[in-house]
Parts: structure tokens; sequence; C-alpha cells
């Protein structure tokens, strides 16, 4: 039997933030008009699954809670919010343009940024959000969450080490399903 309910985890649809190369961690965008065809595509697949018996929950924050509306319209409802799904704190570099960001700190990559950033939370911390959040989910459910979070949760739900996150596979308008410590991409 599994440790956890199976999930579907989406993330939000491109933002305006995202396409203009901004960090956002818990500052927020509006979504753009790809981000929504995103969303919609999301809506799409999740249509072709049985969700009928799952909840939703969304990150509360905005360009995630309107991908949630979009994703699951006319499929789930209500979509309740939990702050643990939010996106890791990037400290004093969200809002920041990610090229100088990169260029002043050093970082090897854009991962390296979200351990660098001054007062952020780091990759341990969002860990145990992410893992006392899974081990209170009782039943199955659609998660639609960010980037870092999305990819920190499919880690714990695949019994994967955190020094895995720049491996796992991510993007925008994909639909990733989880139980029993597996992942399938659905598109």
């Amino acid at each position: 039997m599994s440790a956890f309910p199976p999930v579907y985890i989406l993330r939000h649809g491109e933002t305006e933030w995202n396409a203009s190369g901004r960090l956002q961690g818990r500052f927020d965008s509006p979504l753009t008009a790809t981000g929504r065809v995103q969303a919609e595509t999301q809506n799409r697949i999740l249509r072709t699954q049985d969700i009928q018996r799952f909840a939703a929950i969304s990150s509360p924050q905005g360009r995630a809670f309107k991908t949630a509306k979009i994703a699951l319209a006319g499929q789930i409802s209500p979509i309740t919010t939990d702050p643990a799904l939010s996106e890791i704190g990037l400290g004093a570099w969200a809002g920041r343009e990610r090229g100088a960001v990169m260029a002043e700190s050093g970082a090897r990559d854009g991962f390296a940024l979200y351990e660098l950033a001054p007062d952020g939370e780091g990759f341990d911390a969002l860990h145990a959000r992410c893992l006392r959040f899974l081990k209170n989910l009782k039943q199955p459910s659609v998660l639609i969450t960010h980037g870092i979070t999305s990819r920190m949760l499919r880690l714990i739900l695949t019994d994967s080490p955190i020094g895995a996150l720049r491996e796992i596979d991510g993007g925008q308008g994909v639909v990733f399903f989880l139980f029993d410590g597996e992942q399938k991409r659905l598109t």
C-alpha cells in the first residue's frame, strides 16, 4: 500500500515574469496568453482522467490559482488553497531579473539561485514543507503549484533525493500523475 494517495500535479501556466526572465518566488505576475492556453491544455488532459473523487488544492498565489480555475473548469469544485503549495521563497532576489542575479551571484545554474538567495527558503526547508503537506494529504488530489515546488513534491513521491531536483522533468501545460512511487507524464 502506498504511503500517499494518488495525485495529479500541475505547474501554473507561463506568466509575464516567466516570459521576461524575472524571478517570482512569492511575488506574483499575471498569466500570459500562452499561460492560459497551457492551462486549457491541462484541462483537456485532465478530462481524459477519472478525477471525480479527487480534491483540488492550489497554491494561494494568483498565477497558480488562476491556472487551477482554468485547468479544473467543469471538473472539480471547490478549489481550496494551501500555502504549503506556494513557490520556494527567493528572499531578496524575488522580483529581480534572472540574468542579472545569475551574473552577480556566480550561480552555476538557475537551480543554484534557490540555495544562494539571501533570506531565501532553500531546498531543505522546501523539502520539509512539502513532506509535511504530503503526510497530511488524506485523499486523492489534483495539486496546482509552481516549478520548484512541483519538482520537490514529485521527488518526495518518487522517493528520490533532493540532489535529483535538476534532473526531474518539469514544464508548463503538463500534468504529472503520481502513485505508488511512480511518476507518469500525461500529454
